[in-house]
């Protein structure tokens, strides 16, 4: 199976579960987009990963992994997002200590704040996004506004709390509706619940 190499676009609120983010991550020869959904702790790491110039007073936990690794030796070179399963994402990461090569089971917000912290590249199956990915026609006009509003600062992912929004329920929902309702969430941008459809509509 082919590998699709991915970067991070941004990370947004969750619209319908309370104390959860959107990882949004964009394929880098494509324009289709993956929504992850992960929790408030694993945001604000990736979000401080993203951030150079920002630094904690005392290691998170990836950073703690980071300076673990690198005091013996450890590195990790890449992370696969390998596995799909009612809406769960399974990763891996590829890690090398003299020359000899590891796989080590891994949440995949837990992944990506890794592989952020050590450069490493993200990719995910082929087949994964053709059944997951989200496929957005951009106009180029708006492409530099897109940039700027899928980014979510860090001082919002720290201070800011989370508005409670029920979860919505889709099984009444016939397959029809969930695709309508699908194309209307693509198209006002909001990735967590197009995931959760997308999800339901997998699950039918």
């Amino acid at each position: 199976m082919s590998l699709v190499r991915l970067k991070i676009k941004g990370i947004s609120y969750s619209q319908t579960q309370n104390g959860a983010y959107a990882l949004i991550l964009n394929e880098v020869d494509g324009e289709r987009k993956l929504p992850i959904v992960i929790g408030a702790f694993e945001a604000q790491s990736i979000a401080i990963a993203l951030e150079k110039e920002i630094r904690p007073p005392r290691p998170l936990t990836h950073d703690l992994f980071k300076n673990f690794a690198d005091r013996f030796d450890v590195v990790v070179k890449q992370v696969i997002i390998h596995k799909l399963v009612d809406g769960v994402f399974y990763s891996s990461l590829i890690c090398e200590r003299d020359k000899i090569e590891e796989i080590i089971d891994a949440r995949t917000s837990d992944a990506i704040a890794l592989a952020l912290r050590f450069q490493a590249p993200i990719f995910t199956y082929k087949n994964i996004l053709d059944k997951a990915g989200i496929y957005l026609k951009v106009d180029p006009k708006k492409e530099d506004d897109e940039d700027t509003e899928d980014s979510v600062l860090i001082e919002d992912i720290i201070n800011e709390e989370l508005e409670f929004l029920d979860n919505d329920d889709y099984n009444s929902n016939s397959l029809e509706e969930l695709h309508n309702l699908l194309a209307e969430a693509v198209a006002n941008e909001d990735y967590e619940t197009a995931a959760k459809i997308r999800d339901e509509i997998s699950k039918r």
